[in-house]
């Protein structure tokens, strides 16, 4: 009786220290996000008797598809910047963390020059970075090392290396949160399975691809899980500035605002359980 009683006493008092969290979700997080789902069945105006409502079933998705086409073209312009700036993001993370976990001086000085972009990186800051040029190279379509990567590749490549030449910099301020978890899972590694490897005649190569790549399988799917979380909800995002422009809209409004936004958030979380999916089947498959 006087343990049970003292697993009681403990539940009780985590549960204390939950609740001030609990409550601020329900009334803050979950009392909006359903109350957008409602209104986004609705058509609602805004009366100077306060906010007045009319159901008008799946109008305001039937538009998003049929009528809104700046909608998708913001989305698929999106999906496209979603799918290139990723794996460039990830590898990046994952070369600077390699870089940062070798015996060097001033570790503590690197990483918190990657790392600050993180804290200064807001919405403001990047549009001013932007209208000064800052987050591209200037000029790099004059270089003749740029100008021969373009005439020896066609399509999607070209895409690819246009845009990342236009948004490197920015590209890699996405990079701080993702290389500090990749370091903390590298220093977490025990350093006899190296030399294990190294006494069976692994070369170093063969140490990453058989070692390192295979221990940090999980974080790459945690990265990844933050990258397109981050990505998908960044001030600069032109979906969500779309969303936000139809809020005021007299002929769209709150609804249609509301209706957007759970297009888009089902939209992402199907991009999200696509390529935790197929990660997770690469990997049991490579690793398992």
């Amino acid at each position: 009786m006087r343990q049970l009683s003292l697993k009681k006493k403990n539940s009780l008092i985590g549960f204390t220290f939950l609740s001030p969290w609990i409550l601020g979700f329900l009334v803050f997080t979950a009392f909006p996000l359903f109350y957008s789902l409602f209104l986004s069945f609705q058509k609602v105006k805004i009366t100077p008797n306060g906010i007045q409502t009319e159901y008008i079933n799946l109008e305001n998705y039937i538009y998003a598809f049929t009528v809104d086409s700046q909608f998708t073209q913001v989305l698929l312009r999106f999906l496209r910047e979603l799918v290139i700036s990723t794996p460039i993001i990830i590898v990046f993370s994952l070369i600077i963390a390699l870089l940062l976990n070798q015996p060097i001086r001033m570790k503590g000085f690197f990483r918190t020059i990657f790392f600050l972009p993180v804290i200064i990186a807001s919405g403001p800051v990047i549009t001013d970075l932007m209208e000064q040029d800052v987050t591209s190279i200037p000029s790099i379509e004059e270089y003749a090392i740029f100008a021969a990567l373009l005439s020896s590749t066609e399509g999607f490549l070209n895409t690819i290396l246009l845009y990342l030449m236009d948004n490197l910099i920015i590209i890699l301020w996405y990079s701080g949160v993702q290389i500090l978890i990749f370091l903390a899972a590298l220093q977490k590694m025990d350093r006899q399975i190296y030399e294990a490897a190294k006494i069976d005649g692994a070369s170093n190569w063969e140490c990453f691809w058989k070692v390192t790549l295979p221990t940090l399988y999980p974080m790459i799917i945690v990265n990844l899980i933050y990258t397109v979380v981050t990505y998908s909800i960044f001030a600069l995002n032109p979906v969500v500035d779309h969303i936000q422009g139809n809020m005021f809209e007299i002929s769209t409004g709150f609804g249609y605002a509301s209706a957007l936004s759970w297009l888009y958030f089902l939209i992402i979380a199907v991009v999200l359980a696509v390529s935790v999916g197929l990660m997770a089947v690469r990997g049991n498959k490579k690793y398992g």
